[in-house]
């Protein structure tokens, strides 16, 4: 049995390629949002990490963020094996979904999709 040279190694990649475009969309929607929600006096980033990065470099922490945090998605999907794999990325793309349809409705109707329930 030979060894294969570390050149050889491929990733796993998590899902199938109509998964992963689904979620670096939705990603990339909720990168968008968010960066808009910097430049509009009625919507406000809750994500202290990415907040904290506005706040040391601007925009650029923004992208650092989402950049951060879609690296620990395919780096988990990565490392998990099939078909928790794929179980994790598809949770993935529904959360990004919520999240991104939350700030695209917050951004163009000024109220969130969900909203706490104040009696």
């Amino acid at each position: 049995m030979t060894e294969p040279s570390p050149l050889e190694f491929g990733f796993d990649r998590p899902g199938p390629a109509s998964l992963r475009a689904a979620f670096f969309g939705v990603w990339f929607v909720d990168l968008i949002a968010t960066i808009l929600f910097f430049t509009v006096p009625y919507a406000y980033e809750l994500n202290p990490m990415t907040v904290f990065l506005y706040d040391l470099v601007g925009i650029v922490g923004v992208v650092v963020a989402a950049l951060i945090y879609a690296g620990f998605v395919i780096g988990i999907g990565h490392v998990l094996s099939k078909p928790f794999d794929v179980g994790f990325v598809l949770s993935a793309v529904v959360l990004y979904t919520l999240f991104a349809s939350n700030n695209v409705v917050l951004l163009v109707f000024r109220e969130p999709l969900l909203a706490p329930v104040v009696p």
